[in-house]
This record gives C-alpha cells, sequence and structure tokens, in this order.
C-alpha cells in the first residue's frame, strides 16, 4: 500500500467567541470522519489534551473517551455539545473520563453552544453506572440552582448510563455498529476495551490503552483507520521504576508497527503518545518515533495531532490537519 501526500495550506480559521450555532465549513467534509480531539496523556500538555476522539458517521457525532479538554476540542470545532453522543469509555483511567464533567454540565446550559434537552448517554464497561451515578452526587447542589435559578429542563442533565461485562456490539442506530473488543492494559487494569464503529462498508478501530494484543489486530485487520496508542522513551529513561511501570502498560513503536503489519489498514494513526521525559533526557521526536515503528511496518502511518480529522471515503483516506491555536488546516490526501 502507497500513501500520497498532497498538501495543500489553507487559509486560518480565526476563532470567534461569539457563537453562530452553526459549524463551519470544513476542509473534507464528508459523511464518516474521525477527529483526534485529544492525543496525550495525564501530563497537562497544553498542545496534546486528554484521550479523545470523536467519529461521525451519516449525522450521528460518537465521542470516544472524555479526556481533559474534550469539551475545548468540540468547541474549537464549532460543534454543538448537545449533538455529542453517546460517550463511549475505554477504561477508567482518570485521564481518559476526567472532561466527563465539563462535557455533561456544560452541554447543558444555556448557550446557543450547549442547550441539551435529553439525557447524556454513557456507554462502558462494567463500573461507568457508578463513575455516573458519582458524578451526580457530586454536583447535586450545581444541578438542584440550576434547575430553580436558570430553568434548564432536568431531563438534560440525567446521566444515562450503560455498561457491558464483555466485548460485542454495543451500539447499532440507523446504520452505525459499534463493537466493543477487551484489551490489556495490565494484569490490574481491567476493565478495557477498544473499538470498532462500521457505517457503510467503511470502519474506523481505536484500540484504547492497551499492550501488544491480538485483539486489536482481529477487530483492525481490513479497516480503513486504525487508530493506536503508543509509548516509546530514550534508553536511559528504562533505569527509573516509574518509567518501566508505565511503558509496562502500553505499546512499543516495535510492536505497534506489528499490529499494523498484520492487520494493514488503509492508514494506521497514532493516538495517547506517551513520550516521557526527564532533565536533561528530552521526549523522542516525532520523526524518531516514526523511525521506530518503521523497523516493523512500512505502510501508511500518521502521527496524530489534536484536531486532526480523517476523512474516511470509499477510495482513501484524507488527513486534515489544525493547528489547535489557530485553527489553520492542512489537507493531505
Amino acid at each position: 500500500m502507497r500513501l500520497c501526500y498532497r498538501i495543500t495550506m489553507v487559509a486560518a480559521l480565526t476563532f470567534f467567541v461569539s457563537w453562530t450555532g452553526v459549524r463551519g465549513e470544513t476542509p473534507g467534509a464528508g459523511d464518516f470522519r474521525a477527529t483526534l480531539l485529544g492525543t496525550g496523556i495525564p501530563v497537562p500538555q497544553p498542545e496534546r489534551s486528554g484521550p479523545a476522539t470523536l467519529v461521525e458517521a451519516g449525522g450521528q457525532k460518537l465521542l470516544f473517551d472524555g479526556g481533559r479538554n474534550a469539551t475545548t476540542r468540540l468547541y474549537q470545532l464549532r460543534m454543538p455539545l448537545r449533538d455529542v453522543g453517546p460517550l463511549f469509555l475505554t477504561h477508567l483511567h482518570s485521564d481518559h473520563t476526567v472532561g466527563i464533567p465539563d462535557l455533561w454540565l456544560s452541554g447543558w446550559l444555556g448557550g446557543p453552544w450547549a442547550r441539551r434537552v435529553t439525557p447524556f448517554r454513557v456507554i462502558g464497561p462494567t463500573g461507568t453506572k457508578d463513575l455516573m451515578t458519582n458524578l451526580e452526587r457530586a454536583y447535586a447542589a450545581d444541578i438542584k440552582i440550576r434547575i430553580a435559578d436558570e430553568k434548564y429542563p432536568a431531563e438534560g442533565v440525567r446521566a444515562m448510563a450503560e455498561e457491558f461485562a464483555a466485548g460485542g456490539v454495543v451500539y447499532d442506530h440507523d446504520g452505525v455498529r459499534v463493537t466493543a473488543f477487551e484489551v490489556d492494559h495490565g494484569d490490574l487494569i481491567k476493565p478495557a476495551y477498544g473499538y470498532r464503529v462500521d457505517y457503510d462498508g467503511r470502519s474506523v478501530v481505536i484500540s484504547g490503552d492497551t499492550r501488544f494484543n491480538k485483539n486489536v489486530i482481529a477487530h483492525g485487520t481490513g479497516a480503513d483507520v486504525l487508530i493506536h496508542e503508543v509509548a516509546a522513551v530514550r534508553p536511559e529513561l528504562l533505569k527509573d521504576a516509574q518509567v518501566q511501570r508505565v511503558m509496562a502498560h502500553h505499546t512499543s513503536p516495535q510492536e505497534a508497527g506489528r499490529v499494523f503489519a498484520l492487520a494493514r489498514p488503509r492508514l494506521a494513526v497514532y493516538t495517547h503518545l506517551v513520550l516521557l521525559a526527564r532533565p536533561g533526557v528530552p521526549a523522542l521526536t516525532v520523526d524518531e518515533l516514526v523511525a521506530e515503528t518503521r523497523k516493523t511496518y512500512a505502510g501508511p502511518l500518521v502521527v496524530g495531532e489534536d484536531l486532526m480529522t480523517l476523512v474516511i471515503g470509499r477510495t482513501g483516506v484524507e488527513v486534515v490537519r489544525r493547528a489547535p491555536s489557530l485553527g489553520s488546516s492542512v489537507r493531505s490526501n
């Protein structure tokens, strides 16, 4: 397989504080697209938000994980928060869930970018119901005040949590099917899942947090886009016990390359970049990460960035890059 890049600079989009209520024109508009809202880790890096991926299929807007800053990224896309859902959780680590209260509660507020009037739906593995029940308790005072004072509809803030205990189809609506599959994020980090989204003969797979795992290969085989986590450090950092523990829960670029080589997606994409650094020992660069992956994989590969959109067409995948701070875009075919 060969991926040819045609890069076109698109005029920078000014991010307006005022809200039109209508999503602006975006490069490569299509009926099946995945946008990386957050490609980072627990480190609060401004350029890489917490894990979150938006999948738009046939008018539906599905969100996978709710990491830090997910709501802000959606606002940068000028997408009304009321339109986003369900939210699917891969696992219950904090970096994948800390953005939930913001999305849930801000999406209920009265601005044109919010105004949810239906329940906030969350689908995830065992433990999802407890998470949402406890969040409702934590914010009970705020909810009570806003219903009484601002007259927001109670139904719009109700959390509707659904959970599953094993892999399989967890969502099937109007031609969009979501299948959960178990992954291996470590012996004590269970449950942990990845997801495959199928729509109109096309598919996108999200690995979730995992070590090298055959389930990712099985569900990713032949997918149009396979979005996979990755972790890499310089050899001298492997003496650090904490670094060793982190690396033991993730997939190295060489291992990810093996996954890609066996699954053969139309396009492989990195997200959740665990590129650790310490004083005097810098993180791997993107070029170095790619070079490590090329030891085991020679196919199409893109290193994800926040607000990067993957437009999944019938004959190819278009990659649209945006600079998060400027809203500028670069299109690659």
